[in-house]
Protein backbone atom coordinates (compact mmCIF):
# COMPACT_ATOMS: atom_id res chain seq x y z
CA UNK A 1 0.00 0.00 0.00
CA UNK A 2 1.22 3.56 -1.02
CA UNK A 3 1.53 5.96 1.84
CA UNK A 4 0.57 9.50 0.15
CA UNK A 5 3.45 12.12 1.70
CA UNK A 6 0.43 14.50 3.17
CA UNK A 7 -0.04 11.00 5.81
CA UNK A 8 3.70 10.52 6.91
CA UNK A 9 4.00 10.62 10.65
CA UNK A 10 7.13 11.34 12.04
CA UNK A 11 8.32 8.02 12.26
CA UNK A 12 7.15 7.35 8.94
CA UNK A 13 9.80 10.43 8.00
CA UNK A 14 12.71 9.52 10.21
CA UNK A 15 12.87 5.68 8.64
CA UNK A 16 12.68 7.38 5.29
CA UNK A 17 15.78 9.13 5.99
CA UNK A 18 17.51 6.30 8.12
CA UNK A 19 16.60 4.45 4.59
CA UNK A 20 17.55 6.56 2.39
CA UNK A 21 19.88 9.34 3.44
CA UNK A 22 23.66 9.08 4.51
CA UNK A 23 23.68 8.57 8.06
CA UNK A 24 26.16 11.64 8.70
CA UNK A 25 24.13 13.50 10.97
CA UNK A 26 22.82 12.12 14.63
CA UNK A 27 19.38 14.73 15.05
CA UNK A 28 16.97 14.57 17.73
CA UNK A 29 13.82 12.82 16.95
CA UNK A 30 11.64 15.40 16.06
CA UNK A 31 10.47 15.75 12.10
CA UNK A 32 9.68 19.45 11.85
CA UNK A 33 7.66 20.89 9.01
CA UNK A 34 6.69 24.69 9.92
CA UNK A 35 8.62 27.91 11.67
CA UNK A 36 7.46 31.55 12.67
CA UNK A 37 9.72 33.44 14.84
CA UNK A 38 10.92 31.55 17.41
CA UNK A 39 8.71 28.47 17.36
CA UNK A 40 9.01 25.48 15.29
CA UNK A 41 5.95 22.93 14.69
CA UNK A 42 6.32 19.25 14.42
CA UNK A 43 4.27 17.02 11.59
CA UNK A 44 2.03 16.35 13.70
CA UNK A 45 1.33 19.86 15.19
CA UNK A 46 3.30 20.12 18.17
CA UNK A 47 4.98 23.75 19.35
CA UNK A 48 8.09 24.04 20.04
CA UNK A 49 10.52 26.95 21.04
CA UNK A 50 13.34 26.82 18.86
CA UNK A 51 17.15 27.03 20.96
CA UNK A 52 19.28 26.36 18.22
CA UNK A 53 18.51 28.84 15.58
CA UNK A 54 19.48 26.22 12.97
CA UNK A 55 23.79 26.57 14.71
CA UNK A 56 22.68 30.29 14.30
CA UNK A 57 21.78 30.57 10.73
CA UNK A 58 18.11 31.79 12.13
CA UNK A 59 19.26 34.85 14.21
CA UNK A 60 16.44 37.28 12.62
CA UNK A 61 13.80 33.81 13.61
CA UNK A 62 12.29 31.77 11.43
CA UNK A 63 10.35 32.66 8.08
CA UNK A 64 11.12 36.77 8.77
CA UNK A 65 8.43 37.94 6.50
CA UNK A 66 10.74 40.97 4.87
CA UNK A 67 13.47 38.22 4.48
CA UNK A 68 10.91 35.86 2.37
CA UNK A 69 9.48 38.73 1.03
CA UNK A 70 12.39 39.73 -0.71
CA UNK A 71 13.34 35.72 -1.88
CA UNK A 72 10.16 35.37 -3.64
CA UNK A 73 10.32 38.65 -5.57
CA UNK A 74 13.52 37.80 -6.74
CA UNK A 75 13.16 34.35 -7.59
CA UNK A 76 9.97 35.35 -9.79
CA UNK A 77 12.41 37.72 -11.67
CA UNK A 78 15.74 35.89 -12.03
CA UNK A 79 17.45 33.50 -10.13
CA UNK A 80 20.60 32.85 -11.54
CA UNK A 81 23.05 34.04 -14.61
CA UNK A 82 26.40 33.25 -12.63
CA UNK A 83 29.04 35.45 -12.85
CA UNK A 84 29.46 34.75 -16.75
CA UNK A 85 27.45 37.78 -16.98
CA UNK A 86 26.56 40.98 -14.68
CA UNK A 87 23.29 40.86 -13.07
CA UNK A 88 20.76 43.92 -11.57
CA UNK A 89 21.50 42.56 -7.65
CA UNK A 90 25.05 41.94 -6.86
CA UNK A 91 26.30 45.41 -7.23
CA UNK A 92 24.00 46.94 -5.48
CA UNK A 93 24.44 44.36 -2.52
CA UNK A 94 28.25 44.68 -2.63
CA UNK A 95 27.90 48.37 -1.53
CA UNK A 96 25.36 47.79 0.96
CA UNK A 97 27.51 44.85 2.48
CA UNK A 98 30.83 46.55 2.15
CA UNK A 99 29.49 50.02 3.67
CA UNK A 100 27.37 48.07 6.38
CA UNK A 101 31.22 46.24 7.75
CA UNK A 102 33.43 48.61 6.73
CA UNK A 103 35.56 46.83 4.56
CA UNK A 104 36.34 47.75 0.56
CA UNK A 105 35.45 44.33 -1.34
CA UNK A 106 33.57 41.79 -0.68
CA UNK A 107 33.87 37.95 -2.38
CA UNK A 108 30.09 36.39 -2.54
CA UNK A 109 29.86 32.19 -1.76
CA UNK A 110 27.36 30.55 -0.12
CA UNK A 111 28.29 28.40 2.22
CA UNK A 112 30.44 28.91 5.36
CA UNK A 113 32.88 26.49 4.84
CA UNK A 114 33.32 27.75 0.87
CA UNK A 115 33.79 31.41 2.63
CA UNK A 116 36.30 29.83 5.14
CA UNK A 117 38.44 27.94 1.94
CA UNK A 118 38.07 31.29 0.26
CA UNK A 119 39.99 33.56 3.29
CA UNK A 120 42.48 30.23 3.14
CA UNK A 121 43.06 30.30 -0.60
CA UNK A 122 43.11 34.82 0.03
CA UNK A 123 45.57 34.71 2.49
CA UNK A 124 47.78 32.17 0.55
CA UNK A 125 47.87 34.11 -2.52
CA UNK A 126 48.30 37.33 -0.94
CA UNK A 127 51.49 35.85 1.40
CA UNK A 128 53.34 35.24 -2.14
CA UNK A 129 52.15 37.90 -4.00
CA UNK A 130 51.99 41.05 -1.74
CA UNK A 131 54.14 39.34 1.77
CA UNK A 132 56.79 37.48 -0.55
CA UNK A 133 56.75 34.24 1.26
CA UNK A 134 58.56 31.52 -1.01
CA UNK A 135 56.20 29.62 -3.03
CA UNK A 136 54.39 26.98 -1.73
CA UNK A 137 55.53 27.42 1.95
CA UNK A 138 53.03 29.78 3.62
CA UNK A 139 51.60 28.89 6.90
CA UNK A 140 48.70 29.97 8.47
CA UNK A 141 48.25 29.15 12.40
CA UNK A 142 45.45 28.00 13.73
CA UNK A 143 43.68 26.75 17.10
CA UNK A 144 43.22 23.57 19.09
CA UNK A 145 39.24 22.58 18.83
CA UNK A 146 39.02 24.92 16.18
CA UNK A 147 35.49 24.17 13.91
CA UNK A 148 35.64 26.23 10.58
CA UNK A 149 33.87 23.32 8.31
CA UNK A 150 34.10 20.11 6.72
CA UNK A 151 35.90 20.14 3.42
CA UNK A 152 38.96 18.30 3.25
CA UNK A 153 41.42 21.13 3.81
CA UNK A 154 39.89 22.22 6.95
CA UNK A 155 39.55 18.56 8.39
CA UNK A 156 43.60 18.38 8.26
CA UNK A 157 43.88 20.91 10.31
CA UNK A 158 41.28 19.75 12.87
CA UNK A 159 41.96 18.35 16.25
CA UNK A 160 38.57 16.68 16.52
CA UNK A 161 39.72 12.75 15.22
CA UNK A 162 35.81 12.35 14.61
CA UNK A 163 35.87 15.07 12.13
CA UNK A 164 39.40 13.78 10.74
CA UNK A 165 40.49 10.27 10.81
CA UNK A 166 40.19 8.33 8.00
CA UNK A 167 39.69 11.25 5.71
CA UNK A 168 43.60 11.73 4.65
CA UNK A 169 45.83 12.28 3.51
CA UNK A 170 45.81 15.82 4.82
CA UNK A 171 46.58 19.36 3.42
CA UNK A 172 49.72 20.68 4.17
CA UNK A 173 50.76 24.47 5.58
CA UNK A 174 48.54 25.03 8.88
CA UNK A 175 50.35 25.46 12.58
CA UNK A 176 47.84 24.67 15.57
CA UNK A 177 48.58 26.47 18.84
CA UNK A 178 45.72 26.28 21.88
CA UNK A 179 43.56 28.97 22.07
CA UNK A 180 42.68 31.93 23.96
CA UNK A 181 46.83 31.72 24.25
CA UNK A 182 48.41 35.11 23.00
CA UNK A 183 51.60 33.70 24.50
CA UNK A 184 51.56 30.65 21.87
CA UNK A 185 50.22 32.79 19.23
CA UNK A 186 53.46 35.40 20.07
CA UNK A 187 55.89 32.30 19.76
CA UNK A 188 53.99 30.91 16.69
CA UNK A 189 54.15 34.38 14.71
CA UNK A 190 57.95 35.50 15.67
CA UNK A 191 59.57 31.19 15.12
CA UNK A 192 58.14 31.35 11.37
CA UNK A 193 59.06 34.02 8.85
CA UNK A 194 56.60 32.23 6.65
CA UNK A 195 53.62 32.83 8.62
CA UNK A 196 50.85 34.40 6.55
CA UNK A 197 47.88 34.55 9.06
CA UNK A 198 45.86 33.62 12.03
CA UNK A 199 42.48 31.88 11.68
CA UNK A 200 40.80 31.97 14.97
CA UNK A 201 36.77 31.93 15.70
CA UNK A 202 36.28 34.74 18.37
CA UNK A 203 34.12 32.15 20.34
CA UNK A 204 34.85 28.58 19.63
CA UNK A 205 31.26 27.97 19.02
CA UNK A 206 31.34 24.20 18.17
CA UNK A 207 33.74 23.26 20.87
CA UNK A 208 30.78 24.65 23.48
CA UNK A 209 30.64 27.77 23.29
CA UNK A 210 33.95 28.79 24.78
CA UNK A 211 34.76 32.31 25.53
CA UNK A 212 38.02 33.65 25.75
CA UNK A 213 39.86 35.44 28.45
CA UNK A 214 38.86 39.68 27.93
CA UNK A 215 41.37 41.35 25.81
CA UNK A 216 42.58 38.14 23.88
CA UNK A 217 40.90 38.51 20.41
CA UNK A 218 42.10 42.28 20.66
CA UNK A 219 45.75 41.12 21.19
CA UNK A 220 45.48 38.81 18.60
CA UNK A 221 44.94 41.20 16.02
CA UNK A 222 47.67 43.36 17.29
CA UNK A 223 50.56 40.72 17.27
CA UNK A 224 49.23 40.15 13.32
CA UNK A 225 49.67 43.35 12.82
CA UNK A 226 52.81 43.53 14.47
CA UNK A 227 54.36 40.31 12.65
CA UNK A 228 52.63 41.02 9.22
CA UNK A 229 50.12 38.51 9.05
CA UNK A 230 46.56 38.63 8.32
CA UNK A 231 44.31 38.29 11.41
CA UNK A 232 41.37 36.48 9.65
CA UNK A 233 37.98 35.94 11.79
CA UNK A 234 35.57 33.10 11.52
CA UNK A 235 32.38 35.00 11.95
CA UNK A 236 30.21 32.20 10.39
CA UNK A 237 28.35 31.38 13.95
CA UNK A 238 29.40 34.41 15.97
CA UNK A 239 28.68 37.15 13.55
CA UNK A 240 25.35 39.41 12.83
CA UNK A 241 24.65 39.97 16.96
CA UNK A 242 24.28 36.93 17.81
CA UNK A 243 26.63 37.67 20.46
CA UNK A 244 25.06 41.29 21.51
CA UNK A 245 27.36 43.38 19.07
CA UNK A 246 27.31 43.29 15.40
CA UNK A 247 30.68 41.18 15.11
CA UNK A 248 32.18 38.92 18.30
CA UNK A 249 35.41 40.71 17.08
CA UNK A 250 33.68 43.84 19.58
CA UNK A 251 32.88 41.56 22.12
CA UNK A 252 35.90 42.13 24.28
CA UNK A 253 37.25 45.74 22.97
CA UNK A 254 36.90 48.82 24.33
CA UNK A 255 34.41 50.50 21.61
CA UNK A 256 31.60 50.35 24.38
CA UNK A 257 29.39 48.21 21.16
CA UNK A 258 29.67 51.83 19.14
CA UNK A 259 30.05 48.49 16.04
CA UNK A 260 26.40 48.96 15.58
CA UNK A 261 26.66 52.25 14.04
CA UNK A 262 30.01 52.48 13.64
CA UNK A 263 31.58 49.69 11.27
CA UNK A 264 35.21 50.83 11.85
CA UNK A 265 35.13 51.26 15.25
CA UNK A 266 35.56 47.50 16.10
CA UNK A 267 38.53 45.05 16.30
CA UNK A 268 38.96 45.28 12.97
CA UNK A 269 39.98 41.63 11.33
CA UNK A 270 42.02 41.64 7.79
CA UNK A 271 39.48 38.95 6.70
CA UNK A 272 36.27 38.50 7.88
CA UNK A 273 34.40 35.26 7.05
CA UNK A 274 30.54 35.66 7.39
CA UNK A 275 27.88 33.19 6.93
CA UNK A 276 24.47 31.53 8.18
CA UNK A 277 22.89 34.60 9.53
CA UNK A 278 24.08 37.02 6.86
CA UNK A 279 20.73 35.11 5.26
CA UNK A 280 18.39 34.46 8.27
CA UNK A 281 18.31 30.60 7.15
CA UNK A 282 16.37 31.62 4.35
CA UNK A 283 19.11 30.91 1.38
CA UNK A 284 22.33 29.72 1.18
CA UNK A 285 24.76 32.92 1.20
CA UNK A 286 28.62 33.64 2.61
CA UNK A 287 30.79 36.07 2.51
CA UNK A 288 34.43 36.79 2.97
CA UNK A 289 35.06 40.98 3.25
CA UNK A 290 38.71 42.59 2.85
CA UNK A 291 39.95 45.49 1.85
CA UNK A 292 41.62 46.42 -1.45
CA UNK A 293 45.41 45.27 -0.68
CA UNK A 294 44.36 42.22 0.04
CA UNK A 295 41.21 41.53 -2.34
CA UNK A 296 42.56 42.58 -5.58
CA UNK A 297 45.59 39.47 -5.36
CA UNK A 298 42.24 37.48 -6.44
CA UNK A 299 42.02 38.20 -10.55
CA UNK A 300 39.26 36.56 -12.86
CA UNK A 301 39.52 32.66 -13.21
CA UNK A 302 41.49 32.11 -9.96
CA UNK A 303 37.82 31.90 -7.83
CA UNK A 304 34.15 31.68 -7.86
CA UNK A 305 30.94 30.03 -7.68
CA UNK A 306 28.42 29.17 -9.86
CA UNK A 307 25.66 30.28 -7.47
CA UNK A 308 27.98 32.58 -5.58
CA UNK A 309 26.39 36.48 -5.51
CA UNK A 310 23.68 35.18 -7.49
CA UNK A 311 20.35 37.73 -7.73
CA UNK A 312 18.20 35.68 -5.07
CA UNK A 313 21.49 35.13 -2.47
CA UNK A 314 21.93 39.39 -2.92
CA UNK A 315 18.38 40.24 -1.84
CA UNK A 316 18.03 37.97 0.47
CA UNK A 317 21.29 39.29 2.14
CA UNK A 318 19.96 43.18 1.82
CA UNK A 319 16.71 42.36 3.85
CA UNK A 320 18.32 40.12 6.33
CA UNK A 321 21.01 42.75 7.25
CA UNK A 322 18.28 45.35 7.52
CA UNK A 323 16.37 43.41 10.05
CA UNK A 324 19.19 42.91 12.33
CA UNK A 325 19.77 46.76 12.08
CA UNK A 326 16.35 48.06 11.89
CA UNK A 327 14.98 45.65 14.88
CA UNK A 328 18.25 46.24 16.92
CA UNK A 329 18.81 42.88 17.08
CA UNK A 330 22.90 43.20 18.89
CA UNK A 331 21.30 45.33 21.47
CA UNK A 332 17.99 42.69 22.43
CA UNK A 333 20.98 39.67 22.20
CA UNK A 334 22.99 41.47 24.62
CA UNK A 335 20.47 42.22 27.13
CA UNK A 336 18.66 39.30 26.78
CA UNK A 337 21.79 36.70 27.37
CA UNK A 338 23.04 38.22 30.60
CA UNK A 339 19.21 37.74 31.57
CA UNK A 340 19.49 34.41 30.76
CA UNK A 341 23.20 33.56 31.97
CA UNK A 342 21.73 35.20 35.63
CA UNK A 343 18.89 32.84 35.32
CA UNK A 344 20.52 29.53 34.20
CA UNK A 345 23.24 30.26 37.68
CA UNK A 346 20.45 30.79 39.31
CA UNK A 347 19.29 27.06 39.01
CA UNK A 348 22.67 25.87 38.94
CA UNK A 349 23.37 27.28 42.52
CA UNK A 350 20.30 24.62 43.04
CA UNK A 351 21.04 22.07 41.00
CA UNK A 352 24.15 19.10 40.93
CA UNK A 353 23.19 18.58 37.43
CA UNK A 354 24.71 21.67 35.74
CA UNK A 355 28.13 22.78 37.12
CA UNK A 356 28.29 25.86 34.75
CA UNK A 357 26.90 28.50 32.27
CA UNK A 358 29.18 30.72 30.02
CA UNK A 359 28.46 32.28 26.93
CA UNK A 360 28.29 36.20 24.85
CA UNK A 361 24.74 37.82 24.25
CA UNK A 362 22.70 34.79 23.17
CA UNK A 363 25.23 32.22 22.47
CA UNK A 364 25.21 30.27 25.43
CA UNK A 365 25.84 26.59 26.85
CA UNK A 366 25.63 24.73 30.30
CA UNK A 367 28.36 21.99 31.31
CA UNK A 368 26.19 19.21 32.49
CA UNK A 369 27.88 17.51 35.29
CA UNK A 370 29.25 14.34 33.85
CA UNK A 371 32.12 12.81 31.13
CA UNK A 372 31.91 13.79 27.37
CA UNK A 373 31.94 10.33 26.62
CA UNK A 374 28.35 10.07 29.26
CA UNK A 375 25.20 10.46 27.37
CA UNK A 376 23.43 13.00 29.99
CA UNK A 377 23.40 15.78 28.30
CA UNK A 378 21.47 14.00 24.77
CA UNK A 379 18.62 12.40 27.58
CA UNK A 380 18.50 15.84 29.17
CA UNK A 381 17.48 17.32 25.43
CA UNK A 382 15.52 14.56 24.88
CA UNK A 383 13.26 15.45 27.88
CA UNK A 384 13.83 19.36 27.11
CA UNK A 385 12.40 18.66 23.48
CA UNK A 386 9.25 16.46 25.59
CA UNK A 387 8.54 19.75 27.17
CA UNK A 388 8.64 21.91 24.04
CA UNK A 389 12.39 23.16 23.93
CA UNK A 390 14.53 22.14 21.21
CA UNK A 391 18.47 22.15 21.74
CA UNK A 392 21.12 19.62 20.96
CA UNK A 393 24.37 18.65 22.95
CA UNK A 394 27.88 19.35 21.70
CA UNK A 395 31.09 17.62 22.95
CA UNK A 396 28.87 15.36 25.14
CA UNK A 397 28.43 16.69 28.01
CA UNK A 398 27.64 20.31 27.29
CA UNK A 399 24.48 21.79 25.68
CA UNK A 400 24.47 24.86 23.41
CA UNK A 401 21.42 26.97 23.67
CA UNK A 402 21.15 29.70 20.96
CA UNK A 403 17.40 30.95 20.50
CA UNK A 404 16.62 33.38 17.53
CA UNK A 405 17.57 36.94 18.34
CA UNK A 406 14.05 38.28 17.72
CA UNK A 407 12.98 36.67 21.47
CA UNK A 408 10.88 38.60 23.76
CA UNK A 409 12.00 38.93 27.63
CA UNK A 410 8.44 37.17 28.33
CA UNK A 411 9.57 34.13 25.50
CA UNK A 412 13.21 33.90 27.73
CA UNK A 413 11.41 33.63 30.63
CA UNK A 414 8.96 30.92 29.28
CA UNK A 415 12.21 29.06 28.55
CA UNK A 416 14.10 29.47 31.42
CA UNK A 417 11.16 28.06 32.98
CA UNK A 418 11.13 24.88 30.81
CA UNK A 419 14.97 24.41 31.37
CA UNK A 420 14.01 24.61 35.31
CA UNK A 421 11.39 21.98 35.04
CA UNK A 422 13.16 19.82 33.19
CA UNK A 423 16.72 19.69 35.24
CA UNK A 424 14.26 19.34 38.08
CA UNK A 425 12.55 16.47 37.02
CA UNK A 426 15.92 14.76 35.80
CA UNK A 427 17.54 15.03 39.05
CA UNK A 428 14.69 13.00 40.74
Amino acid sequence: MNVTMDKLTSKDLMQMEDKHGAHNYHPLGVVLERGEGVHVWDVEGKKYYDFLSAYSAVNQGHCHPKIVDAMVEQAKTLTLTSRAFHNDALGPYEKFVTEYFGYDKVLPMNTGAEAVETAIKLCRKWGYEVKRVPENTAQIIVCDNNFHGRTTTIVSFSNDPVASKNFGPYTPGFIRIPYNDTAALEDALKNNDNVVGFLVEPIQGEAGVFVPDAGYIEKAQQLCSEAGALFIADEVQTGIARTGSLLAVCGDCSCGNTCEKDPNSYVRADILILGKAISGGAYPVSAVLADNEIMNVIKPGQHGSTFGGNPVAAKVAIAALEVVRDEELAANARRLGELFRNEMQRIIDNTDLVVKVRGRGLLNAIIVNDTEESDTAWNLCVALMENGLLAKPTHGNIIRFAPPLVMTETQLMECVAIIEKTINAFEK
